[in-house]
């Protein structure tokens, strides 16, 4: 029998199968009109009743309670807002430097100018400044005759600069949405989610979610809504897209109306970017994807370009301004695909080629000279998806080659902020929550801080925890999967962060072609394996991004992928966009095993019409093929050709014997696969 190249490889990772709810998914699929397997999906995501159903596949029937009741500071908001709009009173925005604050800026900036506003806007340097309104900014607006500060996606932390901002005569209203810490700023007003009951549908908003409800309460308030609305909405999506925001609750309600605006927007900086990108042509785009292309490009800016840039793009009414904008966004994102790609590959290198094990210490702590601080948050979560260990990566500052600032990701065992706080005695400054988080610390304590990570780690991971981890959704048959199921899935969109797109398995499938493609990249033809049944096996095509180390897979896998399209000369198929392999398991393979000549078989008697029929597989998939009484047999790869061997020679003689007497002893009846009654 032949035998396959002992190089191929697999990934080395861990799979969470939610527990299949079959006759609970039957019965929620019948009575909101969708498939079982939607049905499966929806209960893991913790939607249960019929209730919860019917208003996550259609969010706009649930009643929303009016933002002007859950938020106690707006009413006060749009007072102090009207009355400086009437008397022509200077408005400053403070806005950030990341996604959230570039478009909540813009967002603000653009409604208020329309309602008549005399308003500007500043942001902190993010190099010598860093995160958040500061007294530098405090003390200009003053000087600029600005009366009323007007804080998005930051300030809640921000006491010393709003103290002297009130002393200097200041009105000053902040919207953010970041944890609220033991002293609260003495501001006019405050809009914080975080302070609001955290049973409201506005709890989880971003601070791009907070600017739009100020903004559109404000535009009711001077009558303006409904000229507003659409274009208000358009700018939230974007902004919540970009900054990977949670699509739950009122976030993926408000998307989703939003993202089917995009492909039509009247703000020449959308058009523009949506031209740069590519998504004007493609007619097969849906609005998902549209508003999922253009948010890494705004995010890009927010890594490592300049905040105007993506502020100009979405304010301006000029044309050439907007696209001479967009093409620098698009510029600047594929330079952070660069700068990704560089350090992701020395990162691995430098760990693979030094002396430092992630396995052992049950965390990965990284630093290099002359990483893009920007950037390294991605490169983090790359290499816990390929290590599956927290992942800390740091770089040392410009300014201060002294001190070391980084990114955190973790792992769902992992939390990133209670490891930073064990370490407090060692950072100089440090934040985030479960999966994630920023540090800086002295580079003299860079062994002391890897020990402390180490010490902390083996205090709640466990060895079989480190290996990347692929949540799988469903069972699904490659028969099963065809373009209505594809399309049937457009009623859980939008997903993104905390609505994961779902993610499906197939067992035994047989790879029948792959090739390294583009960077990396290995593009898949795959059947699936079943070895027992004469029916034409359904062919699918799949790809698996950065997966090029290892290549070639084996010939036989378990396979977890995504639901993709894929248009090829005017022709659109589905494409299985594969996240998860492992070597199948034996229960899953059918027949009866037995050793001979110290190999592995699984034999299986197959109702043949007119005659039984053999069929004996090596761990390699191979399988023989023997009817009874017949001499020649058949030997080949399920799928691809076969030739005919003599079963009466050796090597296979011996074989066929052995195996024919493991099943008459071990079998079980026949199994059927025509249409005949003969046994």
């Amino acid at each position: 029998m032949n035998d396959f190249n002992s190089q191929s490889s697999i990934p080395d990772q861990r799979w969470n199968l939610y527990p299949a709810r079959s006759e609970q998914a039957i019965k929620l699929a019948q009575a909101v009109g969708i498939s079982p397997v939607i049905a499966q999906v929806l209960i893991n995501r913790g939607i249960k009743t019929i209730d919860q159903a019917e208003i996550f596949l259609d969010p706009d029937r649930e009643e929303l309670p009016s933002p002007l009741e859950d938020f106690p500071d707006l009413p006060l908001s749009l007072e102090l807002l009207i009355q400086a709009i009437n008397q022509g009173q200077r408005i400053a925005i403070c806005g950030d430097y990341d996604a959230d604050g570039m478009t909540s800026t813009a967002l603000l900036l653009r409604s208020l100018r329309s309602l008549g506003a005399v308003v500007d806007y500043a942001i902190p340097s993010r190099m010598s400044e860093g995160y958040g309104i500061n007294q530098r900014i405090i003390e200009e607006f003053y000087h600029e005759g600005v009366s009323v500060v007007l804080t998005v996606d930051n300030g809640i932390s921000a006491y010393d600069p709003i103290v002297l901002a009130r002393e200097l005569g200041l009105v000053v209203i902040i919207t953010d949405h970041h944890d609220v810490p033991k002293d609260i700023p003495p501001a006019n007003a405050i809009l914080n989610p975080k302070l609001i009951d955290p049973d409201s549908p506005y709890h989880s908003m971003a601070g791009v979610g907070v600017a739009y409800i100020l903004a559109l309460e404000l535009a009711n308030s001077l009558g303006r809504g409904q000229d507003l609305r659409e274009m208000l909405l358009e700018l939230f999506t974007l902004g919540t897209i970009a900054d990977l925001a949670p699509l739950t609750g009122v976030n993926r309600r408000w998307v989703r109306r939003g993202l089917h605006l995009l492909p039509y927007s009247q703000i020449p900086g959308i058009q523009a970017l949506m031209q740069v990108s590519g998504v004007m042509g493609d007619k097969n785009l849906k609005p998902d994807a549209i508003g999922f292309r253009l948010g890494p490009r705004i995010n890009a800016i927010g890594r490592i370009g300049d905040p105007v840039t993506v502020i100009e793009l979405l304010t301006t009414d000029d044309e050439g301004v907007a696209l001479e904008r967009a093409m620098q966004c698009e510029q600047v994102n594929k330079q952070r695909q660069q700068l990704c790609e560089q350090i992701e590959y020395e990162a691995v290198e430098a760990y693979e080629t030094g002396e430092v094990n992630a396995k052992e210490d049950r965390v990965l702590l990284m630093v290099q000279p002359e990483w893009h601080h920007g950037v390294i948050g991605i490169v983090a979560s790359r290499l816990v998806e390929r290590y599956g260990v927290p992942v800390f990566i740091g770089t040392y500052e410009d300014e201060h080659p002294d001190v070391i600032r980084g990114s955190a990701r973790g792992i769902p065992e992992f939390h990133v902020f209670e490891a930073l706080e064990f370490c407090k005695e060692l950072t100089i400054k440090h934040g985030g929550h479960r999966a994630a988080g920023g540090f800086s610390f002295p580079a003299a304590a860079l062994e002391e801080m890897r020990s402390r990570l180490s010490l902390f780690a083996h205090g709640c991971l466990q060895p079989e925890h480190l290996k990347p981890l692929v949540t799988v959704d469903a069972l699904a048959n490659f028969e099963d999967i065809d373009y209505d199921l594809y399309l049937e899935m457009d009623a859980l969109h939008p997903c993104g962060m905390a609505n994961p797109e779902p993610v499906f398995w197939t067992p035994n499938v047989q790879v029948l072609t792959q090739k390294l493609v583009g960077r990396g990249h290995i593009k898949l033809s795959l059947a699936q394996e079943d070895w027992q049944s004469d029916r034409p096996a359904k062919r699918l095509e799949a790809i698996a991004w950065r997966w090029g180390d290892y290549h070639p897979l084996p010939s036989a896998i378990d396979v977890a992928y995504r639901l993709k399209s894929n248009e090829w000369q005017g022709e659109v198929s589905i494409q299985l966009e594969v996240i998860g392999a492992r070597l199948p398991e034996e229960s899953n393979s059918g027949g009866v095993a037995f050793v001979h000549r110290d190999r592995t078989y699984r034999c299986q008697m197959i109702d043949r019409p007119g005659k039984p029929e053999l069929r004996i597989r090596n761990d390699k998939g191979d399988v023989l093929a023997i009817q009874k009484g017949e001499r020649m047999g058949t030997l080949g790869k399920r799928f691809h050709p076969s030739q005919a061997v003599d079963v009466t020679q050796e090597p296979y003689y011996s074989l066929v014997k052995t195996a024919a007497e493991v099943w008459r002893t071990q079998g079980e009846p026949l199994e059927s696969t025509g249409r005949s009654e003969a046994g």
